[in-house]
């Protein structure tokens, strides 16, 4: 499947495709069943008013109300999976549209259920939870119910349900004009010219000429900063509604709102931010050692992407991929290794090759029904693509755990682990290639690369996080957010997270104004935590034996049975202290101790 050809979606293999028939056998069941949809939703309106006149009322509604959801996400889990791999395929789009018409109107209809449970007079609901009718749905109830002081009367839920569509203005605009109307030219890049986009600026900044990642550099950002006012303009527009809805529905801050359904703590929050601080001269130490490995006499912003160690060739087949990812889970024990083989060489999970009109990048797409899917463009020549695997495996294990472990109510875990199942995974690649390296610079580069894997999850994001956190407490302290303001902010971080050793050219603080999770406000930060626990949970499981092996699967089987620093707490890492970011950290400076170690003729 190697070669320089994309082949349309009808000639690729079928054993080189997913197989969605746990989903649906044909697209004539999908059709069937989404008309079997449309006609029952409407029902939803007979449980009005009644919800809370008894147990066994509330039951029969929970009972309707999650038939339909758990046929909803059916449905839609083979329209999006369709599409993902022909999204130029009109079919595909016409399913995906008619699903999601159908779904907006069920959710219409159904507006009035979650406040109406959530306005059952406090007393009832709480004699209801311990009512035989409602033992599957206990956990369900209770975490729904927690959001009881920050819902609303009906009209104002009516009124706020109204002004959805407009909240998303921020974001669809900045949408379109950084992916569509924004264009950045060309490149000359060996006597052919390269258009210069999103997706090529970051292959520029990879390559070992200086000159070439110089000039991709400053002609990205000197569109941004053509448009510095409009981006501002937008992102400021997006941080006061953040700030506006918060207040309407009574939370401390756009922050607390935003932490509040995985009941975290802001302290988390608060001491992600001050361990990493405490830990920046570790990164400035790393970022000195880059300067000596590129013999640059100073490393400059556009200089912190390139392999600090030049490129070491491994190829790798699908096949020897899958089973280099298998060999490296060996210590997650059998039934997790012989799970994922069959699912990755045999079970019909992955779709693995490009095609035309195949989403770009990679994705795992859990669900109740069918198989805990992967999309991935496996190239023999990428390493990344290896880690790739293991990552999307991390999340499909996941799924595959909680959706043998728990009921449909309460199978779907957080963002904030998921992120902790597929890092685990490729740090425990990274630790067996690194163990079965044929030579030292083989070693330096797997050290590299996995350095480069952990400033851009652990410190990168943390960075971001702080900037998020200090813009909305910019506005919530009645201030303004001006173009200024806002890369005024993002330098100081610059320079406090770079040190003096990175020179920051003055297009550097345009950063804050292009990326697109500023828009999903308190986000980014799930990303450094999510690593930190997977370095901490991977070390303790190398590490121990069968019963750190069993706690981390614990973990995995919990779903979304629990909030997300309970589960994590029972494979062993408590994340509402700053003890596993610490511990991060510490893997970082052994990982850096290791490379400064290894011989200079092949590190550097």
């Amino acid at each position: 499947m190697q070669n320089n050809e994309v082949p349309r979606r009808e000639d690729v293999k079928q054993e080189d495709r997913w197989n969605l028939s746990g989903l649906y056998p044909s697209p004539q069941d999908w059709e069937k069943d989404l008309g079997a949809y449309r006609e029952a939703f409407p029902r939803i309106t007979e449980f009005k008013g009644k919800l809370g006149q008894s147990p066994q009322a509330l039951r029969e509604g929970l009972d309707f109300y999650f038939e339909l959801d758990e046929k909803a996400e059916r449905l839609g889990s083979y329209a999006h999976l369709t599409s993902a791999v022909d999204e130029g395929s009109s079919a595909a789009r016409d399913a995906m549209m008619r699903f999601i018409s159908a779904a907006s109107e069920a959710a219409a209809l159904g507006s009035f259920f979650i406040p109406e449970i959530q306005g059952i007079p406090d007393e009832k609901i709480k004699s209801y939870l311990s009512h035989e009718a409602l033992r599957d749905y206990r956990i369900w109830l209770s975490k729904a119910l927690r959001f009881k002081p920050h819902i609303l009367s009906g009209a104002e839920e009516r009124i706020l349900a109204m002004q959805g569509e407009t909240a998303r203005i921020p974001s669809d605009s900045f949408t379109a004009l950084s992916d569509v109307d924004l264009t950045f030219g060309t490149l000359s890049l060996d006597g052919r010219e390269v258009p210069l986009t999103h997706s090529t600026y970051s292959l520029f900044l990879h390559d070992p000429r200086r000159e070439i990642r110089r000039a991709a550099y400053f002609q990205y950002y000197e569109r941004f900063e053509e448009h510095k006012n409009t981006l501002a303009a937008l992102f400021s527009g997006s941080v006061r509604q953040d700030v506006v809805h918060a207040r309407i529905r009574n939370y401390p801050s756009a922050r607390s709102a935003a932490l509040f359904p995985d009941q975290a703590p802001e302290a988390v929050y608060d001491n992600l931010i001050k361990a990493v601080h405490d830990g920046l001269p570790l990164l400035h130490r790393y970022y000195d050692f880059r300067r000596r490995a590129l013999g640059l006499s100073q490393l400059a912003h556009y200089d912190v992407y390139v392999p600090v160690i030049p490129q070491v060739e491994f190829r790798h087949s699908y096949a020897e991929a899958a089973d280099l990812v298998l060999k490296a889970l060996a210590p997650l024990g059998e039934e997790y290794t012989a799970v994922l083989g069959r699912g990755l060489k045999e079970g019909g999970w992955v779709d693995k090759y490009e095609n035309k009109g195949k989403h770009s990048g990679a994705f795992s797409a859990g669900s109740y029904h069918g198989e805990p899917y992967i999309l991935i463009n496996f190239k023999e020549s990428e390493l990344r693509d290896v880690f790739t695997l293991a990552h999307e495996g991390g999340h499909s294990m996941h799924s595959w755990y909680s959706v043998k472990n728990n009921p449909f109510p309460h199978y779907q875990y957080t963002i904030f682990e998921a992120e902790t199942a597929s890092t685990f995974n490729e740090q425990l690649l990274f630790e067996y290639m690194f163990n079965h390296a044929a030579s030292g610079r083989e070693k330096a580069y797997l050290l590299g690369r996995r350095i480069d894997d952990v400033v851009a999850t652990l410190f990168r994001q943390t960075m971001f996080a702080e900037y998020e956190a200090l813009c909305h407490a910019r506005i919530e302290e009645g201030a303004s957010l001006t173009v200024d303001s806002l890369r005024g902010i993002y330098r100081e971080l610059l320079e406090k997270y770079f040190g003096s050793q990175v020179e920051l050219p003055p297009p550097a603080d345009l950063e804050g104004l292009r990326i697109p999770h500023f828009y999903h406000a308190f986000y980014v930060y799930k990303y450094a935590t999510g690593l930190a626990a997977s370095l901490a949970l991977s070390a303790r499981v190398l590490e121990g034996g069968g019963k750190e092996r069993e706690d981390y699967l614990t973990f995995l089987k919990s779903g979304g049975s629990r909030f997300p620093l309970e589960s994590l707490a029972l494979a062993g890492v408590d994340m509402s202290r700053p003890e596993p970011v610490k511990a991060a950290l510490d893997n970082f400076k052994g990982m850096l101790d290791r490379l400064e170690a290894l011989d200079p003729g092949a590190a550097i």
